[in-house]
């Protein structure tokens, strides 16, 4: 899937979740990155490369694998195939966000 591919599943999947993780998110993928901004109403999902109180480092095939729920974050980030930078909490409140 390409980023755009994947930016509208995020959208599609955090219609209902808006305010739950009440930060900015980024993940930067292999084609460029999908900023989340839950600060405000409603949730802002763009391309941006804006700054975030956390950033996930994963490539685009893993994120769908997350996104389809057939791997989870902790395994994901314990084998290294997802990295994280700044705000821990933030990241874990994720699930949230895509259900």
């Amino acid at each position: 899937m390409n980023i755009n591919e994947i930016t509208n599943r995020v959208k599609e999947l955090s219609k209902e979740s808006s305010g739950k993780i009440e930060s900015k998110i980024k993940f930067k993928l292999t084609d460029g990155c999908i900023f989340i901004d839950d600060t405000v109403e409603p949730t802002l999902i763009n391309n941006e490369d804006s700054e975030a109180h956390c950033t996930i480092i994963i490539n685009n095939s893993d994120l769908v694998k997350l996104l389809d729920k057939e791997m989870d974050s902790m395994q994901a980030f314990m084998s290294g195939k997802m990295k994280i930078e700044g705000e821990m909490t933030v990241a874990m409140k994720l699930s949230s966000i895509f259900g």
